[in-house]
């Protein structure tokens, strides 16, 4: 059941400016648990609840949170909280519970200066039957569900019949921070991001090739957006970077990933896992692939398509050969959800990792970032002439 709105006029300076959250404060216990956020002034907000796993979703226009993450760490009945920017619009905080739980109140009150207004969440538990309820029965207005239309779609510019399409993406952003580095705590999606962008500006100075960005800044995609991208653009290659974290601090070095139903291994297993979720990190329902999607998937075309994926993996390896260090058995395989266009070759590249304090410090270094997109540049030449040769 979504709490009401509250009134929906914005004074000019909400339309202007984002809110500013600067306080943030959590207590209670696993039967009873608050929150209350400090806003420069009255926020809207609207709330509702996805199931599998159970979560509150709290929807707010666009916010800068200029708290401190430990002020809102977890704890009572929630097991994990994230929040941040959805698009340039709205902002969200995801609240994944312990349990069945529902806000008993969610309200906005001035503070004691007069100045400035408080969101005030009171959670508390229920049970399963309750909490379905909740799922049912309340209505969606999501206007971040809404940008999977075309018209929320980059299109490359100037690009010409002829020209070689790439889709460059961004892994994570907004709300969905990424991993977060060991020694700088840099957030995976600023490494990506800055990645992206080099390799787009490098790739877009080939003739013949046009390159663009899934997302230009620090805005939430889903896995089925990012897909949608590509396939709208006409891409002929899809190549998603990313820079995670492993338990094995030791680990080092870059790896290539292509889409498979059955995972190369345990690492490629759980690294597929852990990228699938960003989904529901942001709060969105899971939805099941329908039965067509899955058929699509199974066909000649995604046979073919998995073929050149694997063609473009091995062109990056040879790249990087003698000038990136690699893991061990650098080209892996799972099934990740963003690798999943049926007629679009895609690799997801993990650059290095954020856990690795050596590779932390390349994924940062600017001259490293450029050297990465000539390597992939080159790569990315050398596969489209082969294509062209055999007549793709």
């Amino acid at each position: 059941m979504a709490a009401s709105l509250l009134p929906a006029a914005a004074s000019s300076v909400e339309a202007r400016d984002p809110l500013l959250a600067y306080g943030a404060r959590i207590v209670g216990d696993d039967a009873r648990t608050r929150i209350v956020i400090d806003f420069d002034r009255e926020p809207r907000f609207s709330v509702h609840y996805i199931a599998n796993p159970e979560r509150i979703v709290v929807d707010l226009p666009a916010t800068a949170f200029g708290f401190p993450a430990k002020d809102l760490a977890a704890r009572g009945l929630f097991k994990d909280i994230r929040y941040g920017k959805m698009d340039e619009e709205s902002a969200r905080i995801v609240l994944t519970t312990a349990g069945p739980v529902k806000l008993a109140l969610a309200k906005v009150q001035a503070d004691e200066t007069g100045n400035g207004h408080r969101l005030v969440l009171d959670a508390e538990m229920i049970d399963k039957k309750a909490f379905a309820e909740l799922v049912k029965t309340q209505s969606w207005s999501d206007r971040t569900e809404a940008a999977q239309t075309t018209s929320a779609i980059p299109a490359p510019q100037k690009a010409a019949p002829g020209d070689f399409v790439i889709a460059v993406d961004a892994g994570h952003g907004g709300i969905d921070t990424g991993a977060i580095g060991v020694d700088t705590k840099t957030e995976e999606k600023q490494v990506t991001l800055a990645f992206a962008k080099a390799l787009t500006d490098r790739l877009n100075k080939e003739p013949g090739i046009k390159a663009f960005l899934t997302r230009e800044d620090d805005e939430f995609l889903s896995l089925s957006q990012r897909v949608l991208i590509a396939r709208q653009n006409h891409a002929g290659l899809f190549i998603s970077l990313h820079a995670d974290t492993l338990k094995q601090k030791d680990i080092r070095g870059a790896t290539v990933y292509t889409i498979s139903d059955k995972a190369s291994d345990k690492l490629a297993a759980d690294l597929a896992e852990r990228e699938n979720l960003s989904d529901q990190i942001a709060g969105k329902e899971t939805v099941a692939e329908p039965p067509e999607v899955a058929d699509i998937l199974l066909d000649l075309t995604r046979r073919e398509t998995q073929a050149f994926s694997i063609s473009l993996a091995e062109s990056v390896l040879n790249s990087f050969k003698d000038q990136v260090g690699t893991i061990n058995n650098p080209h892996r395989h799972a099934g990740f959800r963003v690798l999943q266009a049926p007629d679009v070759p895609s690799i997801l590249l993990e650059i290095g990792f954020l856990s690795n304090a050596e590779d932390e410090k390349l994924l940062l270094d600017e001259a490293w970032r450029g050297k990465i997109a000539g390597l992939l540049t080159d790569a990315v030449k050398r596969y489209r002439a082969a294509v062209m040769a055999n007549g793709g």
